[in-house]
């Protein structure tokens, strides 16, 4: 695969001056007409193109690109990046029931992070071979080792250790010190692989970091490296000899709309991971999520209302923050643009929905092009943490997904109905 030399364009782009908005070739009016809003729409060229950033990026050494199913876990996108070999990190037992369904011969790519494994949860990824549990205490390490001995499986795992990296990213997302409830203290490691070196249930097969997320320097990720591969010295010296270092994910993109050359990234990114691994002869597994569908992915809404409260003009939209709650819950950044451009002074407004709180805001004090209601806006770079974060509240339907793949757009999942969200729950009992 050859990789661009200029910086690959976002998927949402106008085709030509006064155009409405379109991914790839399909456009988001056409798409709006035939499926509502508030829709979702995904590039799976972007998707796909990323990924091989990474693949080509990391071609001269042993390597697997494990897609985070945490941030967008449609089936649709799951199966487009398991045809091109990628594998899946899994924080659930639900998640590993996605991949299963998506694409069932990718169980042996599946590495399985998370703080709190249930014993089901443990017990189905035995059964089901992955290739390896990232245990993140010595207690789930125990009941990792007799689960697998109940079931006769052997259980390949790693440490997920906290390196003591800092991280300059947002407080929520930041986990890889001490202080964070991710992992095991990097310093008590060699004890512990020691302690169960005997156990015949137990395959020491990696060593696991994650250091966080939306992270935009390298240099973390490389001081992290340096760390693991010198623990993996430790242990081969002690006879344990890891068969894979788990460099996690947690590579940033740019939410503000600058130019953004991904694959010169990706390769800054590499040079910080290889630095870090020198010396170390076995495989790399490699967790993007957000890199790779963050900015393949918008949230396309229709303006109800355009409202002046004194000072204040809100545009109020049909998408909320049951829809897309990243702005609520992070202060995070999206550009926000019409999908038609009208004629007129961009204005400064507030992008809200309707949900019932005054943290239901998109954008505050926000430039945006004039618009009426009617219009169509796209929220930018919302293919990661949008719909697998999404929810139900004020008893809102979710929105409709649309996979857009060789310029041809087609609909991965339809939009909830109210019998959809009734149906879980028992009729109230007659008095």
């Amino acid at each position: 695969m050859i990789l661009p030399s200029t910086p690959s364009p976002r998927p949402f782009h106008h085709p030509e001056p006064g155009s409405a908005l379109h991914c790839e070739k399909v456009s988001l009016e056409a798409l709006a007409r035939h499926y509502g809003t508030p829709l979702y729409v995904y590039s799976a060229d972007q998707i796909v193109e990323r990924l091989g950033m990474f693949q080509q990026a990391f071609y001269g050494r042993e390597h697997l690109v494990c897609y985070s199913v945490k941030v967008n876990s449609a089936l649709a996108i799951l199966k487009l990046l398991a045809d091109r070999g990628a594998g899946f990190d899994i924080v659930s037992g639900g998640e590993l029931e996605r991949v299963l369904a998506a694409a069932p011969a990718a169980a042996c790519r599946i590495v399985f992070s998370g703080v709190g494994k249930t014993e089901a949860e443990i017990d189905l990824a035995l059964r089901a071979g992955i290739l390896e549990i990232n245990v993140e205490s010595e207690a789930e390490l125990e009941l990792l080792a007799a689960r697998a001995a109940k079931l006769k499986k052997k259980a390949r795992f790693a440490l997920r250790v906290n390196p003591d990296v800092f991280a300059d990213t947002h407080p929520y997302i930041s986990t890889g010190l001490r202080e964070h409830k991710f992992g095991i203290d990097i310093r008590q490691a060699l004890r512990i692989y020691k302690s169960v070196a005997g156990n015949r249930w137990l395959e020491a097969h990696g060593v696991s970091v994650h250091i966080g997320s939306q992270i935009r320097s390298t240099e973390p990720f490389g001081a992290a490296m340096e760390r693991l591969n010198k623990l993996a010295g430790q242990l081969r010296r002690e006879g344990i000899v890891l068969k894979a270092i788990d460099a996690g994910g947690g590579l940033g993109i740019d939410y503000h709309g600058g130019s953004f050359d991904a694959a010169a990234k990706v390769r800054e990114y590499a040079e910080a991971i290889e630095n870090g691994l020198s010396g170390f002869e076995g495989q790399l597994l490699l967790e993007p999520g957000r890199f790779l569908a963050a900015q393949a992915g918008a949230l396309v809404a229709r303006v109800l209302y355009v409202k002046r409260n004194g000072r204040k003009t809100f545009v109020i939209t049909d998408a909320a923050m049951n829809d897309l709650i990243r702005p609520a819950l992070y202060q995070a950044h999206h550009e926000i643009v019409p999908v038609r451009p009208r004629a007129g002074k961009s204005r400064t407004v507030d992008v809200v929905g309707p949900v019932c709180e005054s943290g239901d805001f998109f954008a505050r004090d926000r430039k945006l092009g004039p618009v009426k209601p009617g219009d169509l806006v796209a929220l930018l770079d919302a293919g990661a943490y949008g719909m697998a974060q999404s929810s139900n509240y004020n008893t809102r339907l979710r929105p409709a997904e649309v996979l857009v793949e060789g310029g041809k757009a087609r609909l991965i999942r339809r939009r909830e109905t109210i019998a959809d969200l009734l149906a879980p729950e028992l009729a109230p009992a007659d008095h």
